[in-house]
């Protein structure tokens, strides 16, 4: 991996983990944390999985149903991951 590729990653990682960093707790940080990645990440992913198996769909891939197939199901848990984390916790409280 080259030093721009590097630096980009490390810039955006640092964007996304910034924020929850200032706060006091450990507790609160990682919760922080948990929540950036579960509203802005899971579905950035699954948007992107989604356009990259339509796009290898429209380009003929042999494979392009199997990856459709695993963008569905990404965008599910994405978009469903606070939902799945809240009856998780429901669960276990």
């Amino acid at each position: 991996m080259n030093n721009t590729k590097l630096y980009w990653l490390f810039s955006a990682a640092l964007y996304l983990a910034l924020p929850a960093i200032c706060y006091g707790s450990v507790e609160s940080t990682l919760s922080a944390i948990q929540t950036r990645l579960i509203t802005t990440v899971l579905p950035l992913a699954a948007i992107l999985g989604l356009v990259f198996a339509g796009l290898s769909f429209v380009a003929g891939s042999p494979n392009a149903k199997g990856r459709f197939l695993l963008a569905i199901v990404g965008a599910v848990v994405g978009f469903g991951a606070p939902s799945i984390m809240e009856f998780i916790r429901s669960m276990v409280r």
